[in-house]
């Protein structure tokens, strides 16, 4: 192998093995072999084209950070290729773990690989113990709704969570003891997920990436301690985003049906973007509607127009992001007549 040779590697990544190809400027496959999920092995297998890597493609996969942060780690070039971006093997019938890594190869070399962005290690474990408290934040309401589901049925009362947090449900339940049986589960759950959800808020409590933009998105109606940090920590660096518009999207926060004439001609796809951001500004728009009398007005005002309440919740979570775009792009302090225009 030359002196001037540059390789360029794709790594179709699996839940126990990684599919790696080491492809030249001109395409031509110089090197080929699938490696057990071991960093070392997978070093060790690479190491006699180490000086002539000059970039690695991951696929972004459930299991990524091990083998990503491991290559970085020995200042290997690491790009995360992003599936949901990348066109299929056009003009293949039939595809494998072989031809994809090719085709990650590929992409790199021509320079139009799609690529997903690497959250910083150091403050990525915050992020996620803030996404497995909504996780659990959600399994959690629905056990609630699994037990106001359960009294109905057995007792005809259509009782709220309030309602059942106050009531004695031995009483509630009396004469039904296969249902008190399933309700005292319920409970019981319930009360362990609390207690994990406080474990878990008092950990992500102790980390602050931002001090002054938090304290700028603490001013937001609707946004507080947790719902400012997750938004923070799911964002990263704002200048990854051109335009309020696209942070917007990115937060699944924008209409994705198509329209020519006038006329829908279909629709885009609704998970593209962060889930979590999604739910934040939601949550937010949803406690603001409630809290702010400006932004309660305006809800109001768009839930007529609309008539349903889940476009007004929509259209008010993409205001709340874009506010909090230009407040973490521009450093501004939050303004509830530039969102309201009240």
């Amino acid at each position: 192998m030359g002196e001037t040779t540059v390789l360029y590697g794709g790594l179709d990544l699996h839940g126990d093995n990684v599919f790696c190809t080491l492809m030249d400027a001109a395409r031509n496959v110089r090197f080929e072999r699938r490696f057990p999920n071991d960093l070392f092995t997978i070093t060790e297998g690479l190491k006699p084209f180490w000086k002539w890597i000059k970039a690695l493609a991951v696929e972004s996969t459930y299991n990524w950070y091990w083998l990503v942060d491991g290559l970085r780690k020995l200042k290997f070039d690491v790009r995360l290729a992003n599936p949901a971006r990348m066109q299929e093997n056009i003009g293949l019938k039939a595809a494998n773990d072989k031809t994809d890594a090719r085709f990650i190869a590929r992409q790199l070399v021509n320079g139009i690989l799609p690529e997903g962005y690497i959250y910083p290690e150091e403050t990525r474990g915050v992020r996620d113990m803030l996404r497995r408290r909504m996780r659990l934040v959600h399994e959690r309401t629905s056990e609630w709704l699994s037990l106001m589901c359960l009294v109905a049925r057995h007792t005809g009362q259509d009782m709220n969570i309030a309602d059942l947090e106050s009531c004695d449900l031995e009483e509630v339940l009396k004469g039904q003891s296969h249902a008190l049986v399933m309700a005292r589960a319920s409970v019981r759950h319930i009360g362990f997920l609390g207690d994990e959800i406080k474990a878990l808020e008092k950990e992500v409590l102790r980390e602050l990436p931002d001090k002054e933009t938090y304290k700028r998105l603490m001013t937001v109606p609707g946004i507080g301690p947790v719902l400012a940090r997750t938004i923070l920590l799911e964002t990263g660096p704002v200048s990854r985003f051109k335009e309020a518009g696209n942070y917007a999207s990115y937060c699944r926060a924008v209409s994705t049906v198509h329209t020519t004439n006038g006329k829908k001609k279909g629709e885009g796809n609704g998970k593209c973007g962060n889930r979590y951001l999604a739910w934040a500004f939601v949550e937010a728009a949803n406690c603001a509607a409630r809290y702010s009398p400006e932004m309660h007005a305006w809800f109001q005002r768009k839930q007529a127009r609309s008539g349903k309440r889940v476009i007004a919740v929509k259209a008010l979570a993409n205001k709340h992001a874009k506010a909090c775009y230009f407040m973490m792009r521009d450093g501004t302090d939050f303004d509830v007549k530039k969102l309201t225009g009240i």
